[in-house]
């Protein structure tokens, strides 16, 4: 009886995260374009800890960046920002062959100021996800990493060929 319990409680455990990362993929590109929309993402992140997915703790760092983006005074800026980078690093620790979380790193450092100086891993992150996009098996994280790259002007035209 309680090997059941515990499992169905694992088998909840999962399909609540699937569910939940779903709605964090298709929130964030909106989040980094208004503060509204960062807060909403937050709020999903808002039980994430650093005993969680690191997936999800880079979604919660990158959101505390988006925070320090739309924050008024300048030392809420600097607090969100260094939280939000130490999270996303903490992830990237846990998990360096995630596609996903090298591609919201790139995110974020690609649109930070550069008095911040938080863009040494640009181009590792950027051949990264050159490598490794055909073995993505999400076809909204696909979606989502190819519309990213599109836009971004650290990828060169040819290299944006292969993601066609």
């Amino acid at each position: 009886m309680n090997k059941t319990i515990i499992l169905l409680l694992f088998f909840i455990s999962i399909i609540g995260n699937a569910q939940d990362l779903k709605i964090i993929r298709a929130q964030y590109p909106d989040a980094v374009k208004s503060s509204e929309a960062a807060s909403k993402l937050e709020a999903e992140l808002s039980r994430i800890d650093n005993s969680s997915k690191p997936v999800l703790l880079a979604y919660k760092g990158a959101v505390l960046t988006l925070k320090a983006k739309f924050a008024k005074k300048k030392g809420d800026k600097k607090e969100f920002f260094k939280e939000g980078v130490a999270l996303i690093e903490s992830a990237v620790s846990a998990d360096a062959s995630n596609v996903e979380i090298r591609y919201i790193r790139l995110s974020v450092q690609e649109n930070s100021p550069k008095f911040l100086g938080y863009h040494k891993n640009i181009e590792e992150d950027k051949e990264f996800i050159l490598k490794n996009y055909g073995s993505i098996s999400s076809a909204e994280l696909k979606e989502t990493i190819k519309d990213f790259v599109m836009k971004s002007e650290n990828f060169e035209q040819q290299e944006k060929i292969q993601f066609n």
